[in-house]
């Protein structure tokens, strides 16, 4: 009975922890469109950008035209998607929808467009991400791209809401027939993206680092003494010469990075130093899923 009991508050904690995540993103959304972008008739993409064409034109309350929208979607999301996600989308759905009811009745906090494209796309891009962590949708053009890719899974999500959005946007600078709504737009959708990237994955990037050096081995046991890295010996070949060779291969933090290009070309100044970034790296001495 315990167990039971324990599996239930586990249960309950984790479908608190999700939907509280879609319902916080949806405030953010609606924040960011109807205090930001809409007063400067400014896109977002999705059906918010033809949302706003609504509310200007027949004075339709937004959230109203963006619930109307979804509901063909919806029907046929229900057969397409899976009926967890239907459900979350839903519930995401609806309370954007209430939520840019109340929002687009009040003051906007600012009429000024540079303003509002900036901080419209970052609450956008936060509460999107929200909805994605928590594995849901608001509907629009995210869920017609999950309902395109059931019948084609080959095609990527990213590149057709991107496609679905610009369409969208045009559709905006049609109406308002106003190039720099456009524009604006585009810095909006932009600052999503990397909203929804920071969200996802942290900023807290690593880096990858190879070292191409004869003293790889001197480098190494630096590197793992004074910086507490472990490194890796790579086979590797130059191709110039036909010279074999060890590359080390070390995954380091970006504060991190300097001292060991220090301790590097205190060795070997002739060393090859290589660094990329790294999105995510999983394992000892970094996140652990």
């Amino acid at each position: 009975m315990a167990k039971l009991n324990r599996r239930t508050r586990f249960i309950l904690k984790r479908y608190t922890l999700t939907y509280s995540k879609i319902i916080i993103g949806t405030l953010l959304m609606a924040i960011g469109i109807a205090q930001f972008l809409l007063p400067n008739q400014l896109s977002s993409g999705g059906f918010s950008g033809i949302a706003t064409i609504g509310y200007y034109l027949f004075n339709i309350p937004m959230g109203l035209i963006v619930f109307a929208l979804n509901i063909p979607v919806f029907i046929v999301s229900y057969f397409r998607v899976g009926k967890i996600f239907f459900i979350k989308s839903l519930i995401g759905t609806v309370f954007l929808s209430l939520f840019l009811n109340i929002f687009e009745t009040l003051p906007a906090l600012t009429e000024d467009r540079f303003l509002g494209c900036i901080f419209g796309g970052i609450l956008v891009g936060i509460g999107t991400a929200l909805n994605l962590v928590a594995k849901g949708s608001t509907g629009g053009s995210d869920l017609i791209s999950y309902i395109i890719r059931s019948y084609k899974p080959h095609l990527r999500t990213g590149n057709l809401i991107t496609i679905i959005d610009i369409i969208i946007v045009g559709l905006n600078v049609l109406f308002f027939k106003e190039i720099e709504i456009g524009l604006y737009s585009a810095i909006t959708i932009f600052i999503m993206g990397k909203m929804i990237d920071i969200v996802f994955e942290g900023t807290n990037f690593s880096k990858m680092i190879y070292i191409v050096s004869k003293d790889y081995e001197k480098i190494s046991n630096k590197i793992n003494n004074e910086i507490k890295r472990g490194t890796t010996g790579l086979y590797g070949k130059g191709m110039y010469k036909n010279d074999e060779m060890t590359i080390l291969l070390c995954v380091a933090g970006r504060n991190e990075v300097v001292k060991i290009i220090q301790i590097v070309k205190k060795i070997d100044k002739r060393a090859f130093v290589i660094v990329a970034n790294v999105r995510e790296v999983i394992g000892n001495g970094f996140k652990h899923e």
